[in-house]
């Protein structure tokens, strides 16, 4: 059993005051539901559809992110933007058809 539940219908945390589901519910979330992803998105759905009752002045935008977005994130996020290579691919001009033209790398 885990402190960190819902306190509803303010859906704070219950253990750390947090907006729920807060990082360690989250992370306890992960190892429990480790095997199952999809049950994971189903159970996290349910209380999804709770909240948007509770909290309709929420976009709904906001809610999806906090309750289901961050199942598919990975733990460690990686960067938003990827750096690029000090190599460069050179890039050639080849028709996909006649009279078309589609940039490709080669590689």
């Amino acid at each position: 059993m885990t402190v960190h539940g819902p306190v509803m219908p303010i859906w704070s945390c219950g253990g750390c005051g947090l907006p729920w589901p807060c990082l360690t519910r989250k992370r306890e979330l992960r190892a429990e539901y480790a095997d199952a992803p999809v049950s994971l998105a189903l159970y996290l759905g349910s209380y999804l559809v709770q909240a948007t009752e509770d909290m309709s002045w929420a976009p709904a935008g906001v809610l999806h992110r906090r309750f289901l977005g961050w199942t598919r994130e990975a733990e460690v996020p990686e960067p938003a933007v990827q750096q690029r290579s000090a190599a460069s691919v050179p890039v050639r001009w080849r028709p996909l058809y006649p009279g078309a033209e589609v940039r490709v790398s080669e590689r």
